[in-house]
């Protein structure tokens, strides 16, 4: 009963925050999407991909790692922090150089936008700064105490949005590159707010020692052998992020569509269409954060059935979920585009994805669920096998004259692939325990 209270009370913590935090990003992704206009979201759109991949490589999945590590209680927490630090940090320090040094490849030649420059130089710098703000959060999951990351994320909101309301409308006079290079600034600036939050909620009498301080060995075989299967996973899909665009644009420019349609439509499908479509994604963050660490402490205490429960209780609560929202979205997808965006572009997409996208939500349930039961080598193989799908049925059907609609198709047959793997693998593991 007191595991299962845990369990709920982290729950409702994540998702009551998640409420919050995804309010105040509308509203502020709103204020900024007005303020730039469809343009600089499309610019902003065609990096993210390659944000999303980096961002995964630097910071080494050590949230759901350390989360894991903690939970378990096999090492002094000090000691996780301190070496996973040391080795974030080195990590780090690659991932920027090399950025620094193929950034105006990656602008001119792959994305073939010369004006992605900046934006590629201005969110490397935002690397380090994050992965040490991930591994506070990894701590505090592992902890199952939810109150310092929410309270943390919600400040990191209302800073991003005041920052965004008093600088962007000037920076966008100069410079509309500047303007979307001001996101990650911002970015910068309210992960360092993030990390002070954070330590103000850590034991106020921490006892350090000499095996502290220093790397142990075994503990960083150890973080490796549960943070390399799982990023592998998350890069692997960050990959196809990656490639997306480049495909998508080169194949789109090849069969006679032009730049402006590309920028400006697929800046809507992920300025409009996927953020609307990802609305209920707090909720399913917030249970897969609280299923982690629950199902790592019942799987090594072989409490199976509490583990089975607790999974069920996970997807019945995230399917419910879905498919109200999507049942909205398929009658009053307009009226919510208007009032929010006062524009109806991206609705198309919309109506498409919207019936299949209950899918899409149960995907992060089932995928941390193995995760927690040291099987993330075969979530990475399921993510192997839906990107291939997804990148070889876009570059087909971008050569079909269908526009973006190549995109959505895509996107459909990788959420079918990988959730109906991930099921079949969920039960196969769960039915041998």
């Amino acid at each position: 009963m007191k595991n299962k209270n845990i369990f709920l009370k982290s729950t409702i913590i994540l998702i009551i925050g998640g409420v919050i935090t995804k309010i105040l990003g509308f509203i502020i992704r709103l204020i900024y999407t007005r303020i730039v206009g469809a343009e600089v979201i499309g610019l902003y759109s065609l990096v993210m991909p390659t944000y999303s991949l980096l961002i995964t490589i630097a910071t080494l999945a050590l949230p759901t790692t350390i989360s894991k590590l903690v939970a378990e209680g096999k090492h002094r927490n000090m000691q996780i922090i301190t070496t996973s630090t040391i080795l974030i940090m080195a990590i780090n320090l690659v991932v920027v150089l090399t950025m620094l040094f193929s950034a105006r490849f990656i602008a001119n030649v792959l994305l073939q936008e010369e004006r992605c420059y900046l934006l590629i130089i201005a969110m490397s710098l935002t690397f380090p700064i994050i992965s040490i703000s991930s591994i506070i959060k990894g701590y505090f999951y592992g902890k199952q105490n939810m109150i310092p990351n929410v309270v943390s994320n919600i400040i990191e909101q209302l800073i991003r949005g005041l920052l965004i309301y008093l600088f962007v409308p000037s920076i966008m006079a100069k410079s509309d590159i500047l303007a979307a290079c001001s996101l990650f600034f911002f970015s910068f600036i309210e992960e360092v707010v993030s990390i002070f939050v954070n330590l103000l909620f850590l034991p106020k009498k921490i006892k350090i020692n000499k095996n502290d301080i220093m790397p142990n060995k075994g503990l960083l075989k150890n973080i490796l052998s549960i943070s390399i299967p799982t990023v592998s996973s998350r890069i692997i899909g960050n990959i196809g992020y990656f490639f997306e665009p480049i495909i998508l644009t080169n194949l789109l420019l090849y069969s006679g569509y032009s730049n402006e349609y590309i920028v400006l439509e697929y800046g809507a499908y992920n300025a409009y269409t996927m953020t609307i479509l990802t609305v209920p994604s707090f909720f399913i963050t917030a249970i897969s954060s609280s299923l982690i660490p629950e199902i790592s402490k019942n799987y090594l205490k072989k409490n199976y059935k509490n583990m089975k429960k607790r999974l069920q209780e996970a997807l019945g609560f995230s399917l419910f979920i879905g498919i109200i929202y999507s049942v909205l979205l398929m009658f009053f997808g307009d009226k919510i585009l208007l009032t929010l965006y006062k524009t109806t572009l991206g609705l198309s997409y919309i109506k498409i994805l919207a019936p299949i996208f209950p899918l899409f939500y149960i995907e992060a349930i089932l995928m941390s669920y193995l995760q927690a039961l040291d099987r993330a080598k075969i979530t990475m193989n399921i993510t192997i096998i839906g990107v291939i799908i997804k990148l070889v049925v876009l570059a087909l059907t971008s050569l079909m004259h269908i526009g973006m609609y190549s995109l959505i198709i895509s996107e459909i047959a990788n959420i079918f692939v990988v959730v109906f793997l991930n099921i079949y693998y969920v039960n196969k593991v769960t039915k041998s325990l």
